[in-house]
């Protein structure tokens, strides 16, 4: 895995429509790379109305459903141990893959939370993520707990 990449659901869609030529015309796509997606989803809304899927360059996707939240709310689902058991294991399976592609709905809480994460497990420095925004401190807070376990 040479990068972990941040995107918002938006920028995210646009770096798979990177990868993107119609047939016959293979050799336009913009971006050749093999990524991995973690798809971060809200359950209040059942979702985007979209799911990632795998193919020529996207070699394996995650789609898990939990809330941008840090307690119980009523009605909405916080982040717990099997969604961490989740990631650890997709991480440790693509890691040949050149990129992780991390998105949610906005790019800034949860799926920096698990790009921190993963750039910590990984052993890489991951202060870039703590200072240029606020992960979600439960998301990540679980993920370090279940990984040191």
């Amino acid at each position: 895995m040479k990068r972990i990449m941040l995107r918002s659901v938006y920028d995210a869609f646009d770096y798979v429509m990177a990868h993107y030529a119609p047939f016959g015309m293979e050799e336009m796509a913009e971006k050749k790379d093999t990524y991995a997606v973690i798809s971060i989803q809200d359950t209040h809304t059942e979702g985007f109305g979209f799911e990632f899927k795998k193919n020529k360059y996207c070699k394996d996707v995650l789609t898990l459903y939990f809330d941008d939240i840090v307690k119980e709310v009523e009605g909405a689902v916080m982040f717990n141990k099997e969604h961490a058991e989740k990631i650890i294991k997709f991480v440790k399976k693509n890691k040949a893959v050149d990129t992780l592609l991390v998105h949610c709905y906005g790019g800034e809480s949860r799926s920096r939370a698990v790009c921190a994460f993963v750039a910590k497990m990984l052993g890489s420095d991951n202060s870039k993520y703590f200072e240029t925004g606020h992960p979600n401190q439960i998301v990540y807070d679980t993920l370090m707990k279940v990984w040191e376990n």
